[in-house]
């Protein structure tokens, strides 16, 4: 049987794509998508090269608004999910795009091996890490996902897979790290892992009365890796962005008790519990997350302890489905970075309208980024970035949030494409001027506009559009 024919017998034994209602992590907006999830890499192959319409992949769907939807199209589901290959002595791992962090974690943490860049959950694939080009507590020391990739392998919209890194194809490469699934599908990567001694953080904590004292506490961060602020978006006044800084290092052996020191890469299970239903609508409101705010405030002493680099690395994974704490209308997740010469003013003017809004954000952020990466839709440049959960009260909040917008961009800002549900094709081009270069090589790899999501075309990145939910 010619390769071909094998392509399409494959194709022809995979399942149909399945009817289904998507979101991201939010829970907003929800569309109505043809789902298919190839099982093997010939199938998929076959699928891209012939299936009518537009296609985006999908991996654990934890991107937050509507980068992996795609009710116009078919939208990729996980699969590809396998280990291939660990080189120890340089720590780089092979693998397939649809292994998840938390797999990766479980083999390689008891081995020795981290991140050298992780976000706030592990419940995301390589994939998904490429595509949005995450960034950690550390960006300010070790940069965003991109500068660990050595290469990857990238199927097409002609249904050839290509090998691309900052050294081949380059231009390639860095629109598809960040680019958001827009370029083809990842179907494999070599990734650079970090050699740890432990399984454990040195934490230091400081409380911080305002937004002045935190960005001095921040500024003086030489001594720690890894860095990010919890804050209070409802303080006013004088307390406006009161704070609890959290900077770390990996542990060393010396560093960890008696218990602990014959299996210093193996930390305790967190329990797990989980939200078993969404909670109703009113549950979150200025009142409950002021009363909460308070607490984590008055609880957070100060001092120095351990902690499991689970823990510390993703406290929300230790709760399953916390998403549904927002209740069945979901959330806008909002993250915007600031560079340094206007982080000040940007924050204020945020934290002050939520403030004055009563909004109720449960999970508000703050870190401090260092340099760009190449990536030409990659988020993280130098200054500050936050990062809110609101809960969706409808197009007021899209209003809202639309209005902030402007004024991040006019102060030289952006938003975080991997959170994003509403932001407009026209500040999108000013908070990223990396986009007109980013549809060149678009057209170049994929000139059908075979990949698009719902995201792509309220941007403008993919022909046709809409601008967004319930857009005033």
């Amino acid at each position: 049987m010619s390769a071909p024919q094998r392509s399409l017998a494959a194709a022809q034994q995979e399942p149909l794509a399945v009817q289904q209602d998507l979101a991201g992590w939010g829970r907003h907006p929800v569309e109505r998508c043809r789902v298919h999830r190839p099982e093997s890499l010939e199938g998929l192959q076959e699928l891209v090269a012939r299936a009518p319409g537009s296609l985006i992949a999908r991996g654990l769907g934890r991107s937050y608004g509507d980068a992996a939807l795609n009710p116009a199209g078919v939208v990729l589901g996980r699969r590809l999910d396998r280990m291939l290959a660990f080189d120890p002595a340089r720590g780089v791992l092979h693998c397939e795009a649809g292994v998840s962090l938390a797999e990766i974690l479980d083999v390689f943490l008891p081995r020795g091996f981290f991140f050298p860049v992780t976000p706030g959950t592990k419940h995301i694939t390589v994939g998904g890490a490429i595509a949005a080009d995450v960034h950690g507590k550390n960006h300010h020391a070790s940069g965003s996902m991109s500068a660990f990739v050595e290469d990857l392998r990238l199927l097409v919209a002609s249904g050839e897979i290509v090998t691309c890194s900052a050294a081949e194809r380059p231009e390639l490469f860095w629109a598809t790290v960040g680019g958001m699934g827009l370029t083809g599908v990842v179907v494999e990567a070599r990734l650079r892992l970090r050699p740890v001694t432990t399984a454990f953080m040195a934490v230091d904590v400081r409380r911080a009365r305002n937004l002045d004292e935190l960005l001095t506490l921040g500024a003086d961060d030489r001594d720690y890796e890894y860095g990010v602020a919890w804050i209070d978006c409802l303080a006013a006044r004088g307390a406006l962005g009161r704070s609890v800084l959290l900077r770390a290092n990996h542990a060393e052996p010396a560093a960890l008790p008696a218990a602990r020191a014959a299996t210093p890469l193996v930390a305790p299970a967190p329990l797990r519990p989980r939200v078993p239903f969404p909670f109703p609508n009113f549950a979150l409101n200025a009142w409950s997350v002021r009363a909460f705010n308070e607490v984590i405030y008055r609880t957070q002493s100060g001092g120095s302890h351990l902690s499991s680099a689970d823990v510390y690395f993703y406290p929300l994974d230790a709760v399953k489905g916390w998403n549904l704490i927002y209740g069945r209308r979901g959330m806008l997740q909002y993250q915007v970075v600031l560079p340094p010469a206007t982080a000040r003013e940007g924050l204020v003017e945020l934290l002050e309208a939520l403030s004055a809004s009563g909004r109720a954000s449960f999970l508000a952020v703050l870190k401090t980024f260092g340099p760009a990466s190449s990536g030409l839709l990659s988020f993280p440049g130098p200054g500050v970035t936050l990062a809110l959960d609101l809960p969706y009260t409808g197009p007021d909040l899209v209003a809202m949030l639309r209005r902030l917008d402007a004024g991040v961009a006019r102060r030289g800002g952006r938003v975080y494409l991997a959170k994003d549900a509403c932001l407009l094709p026209e500040l999108f081009a000013q908070m990223y001027p990396g986009a007109a270069r980013f549809r060149e090589v678009k057209a170049k790899v994929d000139p059908e506009g075979r990949f698009a999501s719902s995201q792509a075309r309220r941007l403008g990145l993919v022909e046709s559009g809409g601008v967004g939910p319930e857009a005033p």
